[in-house]
Protein backbone atom coordinates (compact mmCIF):
# COMPACT_ATOMS: atom_id res chain seq x y z
CA UNK A 1 0.00 0.00 0.00
CA UNK A 2 1.29 3.41 -0.89
CA UNK A 3 -0.11 6.64 0.47
CA UNK A 4 0.23 9.97 -1.27
CA UNK A 5 -0.32 13.11 0.76
CA UNK A 6 -0.96 16.35 -1.10
CA UNK A 7 -2.51 19.76 -0.75
CA UNK A 8 0.11 21.52 1.31
CA UNK A 9 1.21 25.04 0.60
CA UNK A 10 1.96 28.46 1.97
CA UNK A 11 -0.94 30.37 3.48
CA UNK A 12 -1.63 33.26 5.80
CA UNK A 13 -2.75 32.92 9.40
CA UNK A 14 -6.50 32.48 9.53
CA UNK A 15 -6.68 30.77 6.14
CA UNK A 16 -7.94 27.27 5.47
CA UNK A 17 -6.28 24.40 3.68
CA UNK A 18 -7.38 20.88 2.82
CA UNK A 19 -4.91 18.05 2.68
CA UNK A 20 -5.61 14.84 0.80
CA UNK A 21 -4.30 11.34 1.33
CA UNK A 22 -4.77 8.95 -1.58
CA UNK A 23 -4.09 5.24 -1.39
CA UNK A 24 -2.70 3.16 -4.20
CA UNK A 25 -4.95 0.23 -3.53
CA UNK A 26 -8.42 -0.33 -2.19
CA UNK A 27 -7.30 -0.86 1.35
CA UNK A 28 -8.31 2.43 2.93
CA UNK A 29 -11.81 1.19 3.52
CA UNK A 30 -10.49 -1.28 6.09
CA UNK A 31 -7.89 0.95 7.67
CA UNK A 32 -7.67 3.58 10.34
CA UNK A 33 -6.29 6.78 8.79
CA UNK A 34 -4.22 9.15 10.84
CA UNK A 35 -2.69 12.52 10.17
CA UNK A 36 0.55 13.49 11.86
CA UNK A 37 2.88 16.45 11.58
CA UNK A 38 6.51 17.13 12.18
CA UNK A 39 8.72 20.17 12.49
CA UNK A 40 12.52 20.15 12.34
CA UNK A 41 14.11 18.79 15.49
CA UNK A 42 10.85 17.53 16.92
CA UNK A 43 9.16 14.18 16.98
CA UNK A 44 6.27 13.48 14.70
CA UNK A 45 3.05 14.30 16.53
CA UNK A 46 -0.50 13.13 16.20
CA UNK A 47 -3.08 15.45 14.65
CA UNK A 48 -6.22 13.44 13.92
CA UNK A 49 -7.49 9.97 13.11
CA UNK A 50 -10.64 8.49 11.62
CA UNK A 51 -12.13 5.02 11.79
CA UNK A 52 -12.47 2.88 8.69
CA UNK A 53 -16.16 3.67 8.27
CA UNK A 54 -15.70 7.29 9.21
CA UNK A 55 -18.01 7.13 12.18
CA UNK A 56 -15.41 7.83 14.79
CA UNK A 57 -12.78 10.54 14.88
CA UNK A 58 -10.26 11.74 17.39
CA UNK A 59 -8.15 14.89 17.46
CA UNK A 60 -5.14 16.28 19.22
CA UNK A 61 -5.99 19.22 21.45
CA UNK A 62 -4.19 21.51 19.01
CA UNK A 63 -6.54 20.42 16.22
CA UNK A 64 -9.86 20.30 18.03
CA UNK A 65 -12.45 22.81 16.84
CA UNK A 66 -10.25 23.85 13.90
CA UNK A 67 -9.45 20.71 11.90
CA UNK A 68 -11.82 18.17 10.41
CA UNK A 69 -10.76 14.73 9.28
CA UNK A 70 -12.90 12.86 6.78
CA UNK A 71 -12.66 10.10 4.23
CA UNK A 72 -14.23 8.87 1.03
CA UNK A 73 -13.63 5.15 0.81
CA UNK A 74 -15.08 5.00 -2.70
CA UNK A 75 -12.23 7.27 -3.80
CA UNK A 76 -9.63 5.69 -1.51
CA UNK A 77 -8.93 9.13 -0.16
CA UNK A 78 -8.88 10.77 3.24
CA UNK A 79 -8.86 14.48 3.94
CA UNK A 80 -7.80 16.93 6.59
CA UNK A 81 -9.56 20.27 6.48
CA UNK A 82 -7.58 22.80 8.45
CA UNK A 83 -9.33 26.01 9.40
CA UNK A 84 -8.09 29.10 11.21
CA UNK A 85 -4.51 28.14 10.58
CA UNK A 86 -1.85 29.48 12.89
CA UNK A 87 1.90 29.91 12.39
CA UNK A 88 2.43 27.09 14.88
CA UNK A 89 0.62 24.74 12.49
CA UNK A 90 3.59 25.04 10.17
CA UNK A 91 4.97 21.53 9.65
CA UNK A 92 5.29 18.64 7.26
CA UNK A 93 2.02 16.73 7.41
CA UNK A 94 1.93 12.99 6.96
CA UNK A 95 -0.95 10.60 6.50
CA UNK A 96 -0.70 7.06 7.75
CA UNK A 97 -2.78 3.92 7.78
CA UNK A 98 -3.12 0.95 10.04
CA UNK A 99 -5.40 -2.03 10.42
CA UNK A 100 -7.01 -2.55 13.76
CA UNK A 101 -8.04 -0.14 16.45
CA UNK A 102 -7.74 3.62 16.57
CA UNK A 103 -4.30 4.74 17.69
CA UNK A 104 -2.65 8.11 18.14
CA UNK A 105 0.95 6.95 18.32
CA UNK A 106 3.19 6.77 15.27
CA UNK A 107 4.60 3.34 16.10
CA UNK A 108 1.22 1.69 15.52
CA UNK A 109 0.93 2.91 11.94
CA UNK A 110 2.43 0.67 9.30
CA UNK A 111 1.85 2.64 6.10
CA UNK A 112 3.02 6.22 5.61
CA UNK A 113 2.77 8.84 2.93
CA UNK A 114 5.71 11.02 1.97
CA UNK A 115 4.52 14.20 3.66
CA UNK A 116 3.33 17.56 2.42
CA UNK A 117 4.63 20.90 3.67
CA UNK A 118 2.26 23.41 5.24
CA UNK A 119 3.62 26.86 5.97
CA UNK A 120 1.51 29.43 7.77
CA UNK A 121 2.71 33.02 7.85
CA UNK A 122 1.57 35.58 10.39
Amino acid sequence: VQLQASGGGSVQAGDSLTLSCAASARTLSNAIIGWFRQTPGKEREFVAAISFAGGRTTYADSAKDRFVISRDNAKDTAYLLMNSLKPEDTAVYYCAARLGSMQITTKYYRYWGQGTQVTVSS
